[in-house]
């Protein structure tokens, strides 16, 4: 009986310290998504080769090494490094029409790869894994299209398809993002105008108050010229303050820029 106690009090301190374990877990850190076409073989192999290059940036936040040279025949044999995957059907519930099978139904594939098997292809690109905790980072962000500007805030309904697009933008590189509520944005005195011209050390200090580690800033402007948003963004780390542009792009893409950015930036390898 008291073998039998024991036991239990292991198991029960084993589950204890597996709700214990932090967002995210190594295991979590080493998955990558993409959408394929159907679940056949063809389509996987490509949805492979995405996950290989989408892993390798989310370990490492290294941007680069998908332009690398040496990462087309990593693609090759991309499903290689692969440890188990996944499907999930983008349509799921919606009935399948006569001309429309599962063969060609959107899914989401998730590929998960061990660390054993990632590290050394990390080594042999010239990079590791950023295995350090990842700063939240507040977003302030002033918008301007024509005469509608607006300073990005929490609880503003004309910025929701904005904060869902950074969100959906920060989760491939594994970090972690917040928001502004306008009642602090407007105490601080920090309308679209005045972020532009706040320095980093204030609104590093502005994060704090909501409940981030630091400050991602940033500005976009429609610009009928470039069919698209320009985007500035800016982040200050280790007594330095980067910046980088993109133009002529969609909001959506100005995000994962200004995400891809500031996860290249703080996992030490560089300016974007």
């Amino acid at each position: 009986m008291l073998g039998f106690s024991r036991l239990a009090l292991v198991a029960i301190g084993l589950m204890v310290c597996a709700a214990a374990r932090p967002a995210l877990a190594g295991d979590d850190l080493y998955r990558a998504k993409t959408i394929v076409t159907g679940q056949g073989e063809e389509n996987r192999r490509i949805g492979f080769k995405a996950c290989l290059d989408a892993v390798l940036v989310r370990v490492s936040g290294d941007q680069r090494l998908p332009k690398k040279p040496e990462m087309a025949a990593l693609r090759d044999k991309a499903g290689s490094f692969v440890a188990e995957f996944r499907y999930r059907d983008r349509m799921e519930g919606i009935p399948i029409h006569d001309e429309q099978g599962t063969h060609d139904r959107p899914h989401e594939l998730t590929c998960l790869y061990r660390p054993g098997v990632i590290d050394p292809v990390l080594a042999s690109l010239g990079s590791k894994p950023w295995l350090a905790k990842r700063p939240r980072l507040a977003i302030f962000l002033a918008t301007e299209r024509g005469a509608r500007h607006f300073a990005l805030a929490a609880d503003d309904e004309r910025g929701a398809p904005m904060r869902e697009s950074f969100v959906n933008a920060a989760d491939p590189l594994a970090m972690r993002i917040a928001f502004p509520k306008a009642s602090l944005l407007s105490e601080s005195g920090l309308d679209d105008k005045a972020l532009h011209e706040t320095d980093m050390a204030a609104l590093d200090k502005a994060a704090k108050q909501v409940g981030a580690d630091q400050a991602l800033a940033g500005r976009i402007v429609w610009s009928d010229k470039e069919l698209g948003w320009i985007a500035d963004w800016r982040l200050a780390t280790g007594g330095r303050t980067y910046s980088w542009q993109v133009r002529g792009v969609s909001f959506d893409e100005a995000f994962r820029v200004a995400m891809q950015g500031a996860a290249q930036i703080l996992s030490g390898n560089g300016q974007p």
